[in-house]
């Protein structure tokens, strides 16, 4: 079995960040290791949530890990509070980066145009420094234009297909989410070579965590052995089921309705790999 460690904060509800990658990654068949950056008792989409900082912790895990011989054949990161968990985290990578692991970089910390509240131009460039070390990053179409340092807009294909180029001198291969085309959403990638894209029809929703449920759920498939593209594909289509569900069931406030689906996952990648 393989295992890999995902490094992001615990919203205790809202279903997002760890307690959305735990059991999707899980549910694919993959020791899921974690390393809690934060506890926030809900997703910021609450008011008044409570905000507990783990940094401290972060150095004295790895340590531990280090001298136990633990190895990962992937490193997940997700939403990091602040410039110096990004240090740890690059720290980290650094100390368990093989040449045979995936280093898996969602640049968490910003959407619909805007940089989170939390964070600051120092910040971005931080996570800029982070990404350098992925061989997949994953970010939105928002933070993909932090990273390259230009103006959020409504972006054609060519203009996406350019960003894309400018990010892989950044990282090896790279996925951005969130594109809206007409009346579908959906993510384009660049492996160095060639270009994917794939969209569905846009339900007309927000959730917190849909994200996070991309970037587990693609992890999950690659750790399977399935192919970038197909990987992709399964990603996109899991989480257009969980909206759908969600959407038409009780269009829940504050996260998606994911557990519901994870049958249709598990299915998914046993398409690709019998073994599940």
């Amino acid at each position: 079995m393989k295992r890999i460690v995902t490094i992001q904060d615990i919203s205790c509800l809202g279903k997002c960040s760890l307690t959305v990658a735990l059991p999707i990654i899980s549910s694919a068949g993959v020791e899921t290791s974690i390393i809690p950056t934060t506890i926030l008792s809900t997703h910021t989409g609450f008011k008044d949530y409570t905000f507990r900082d783990l940094s401290s912790d972060i150095p004295l895990i790895s340590n531990h890990w280090s001298k136990e011989n633990i190895s990962f054949d992937a490193i997940y990161t997700g939403f990091l509070g602040n410039e110096e968990q990004i240090k740890l985290v690059i720290d980290f990578i650094n100390k368990f980066n093989t040449k045979n692991n995936l280093i898996l970089i969602d640049p968490a910390m910003a959407d619909n145009g805007v940089l989170y509240p939390c964070f600051n131009q120092d910040f971005v460039l931080k996570m800029k420094e982070l990404c350098y070390l992925g061989d997949i990053i994953v970010p939105n179409l928002t933070e993909a234009c932090l990273l390259l340092d230009i103006e959020y807009k409504d972006y054609g294909i060519d203009d996406i297909k350019d960003m894309l180029v400018k990010l892989s001198k950044i990282s090896k291969k790279v996925i951005i989410t969130d594109i809206r085309i007409g009346d579908e959403i959906g993510v384009m990638s660049y492996d160095g070579v060639e270009f994917f894209s794939y969209f569905r029809t846009k339900i007309d929703s927000k959730y917190h965590g849909s994200g996070d449920i991309f970037a587990s759920s693609l992890l999950g498939a690659l750790c399977n052995d399935i192919e970038l593209k197909d990987a992709i594909k399964i990603a996109i289509d899991f989480i257009w089921e969980i909206i759908n569900e969600t959407y038409n069931n009780h269009k829940n406030a504050y996260g998606l309705d994911f557990e519901v689906k994870l049958p249709y996952y598990i299915n998914e990648l046993s398409k690709y790999n019998s073994n599940i």
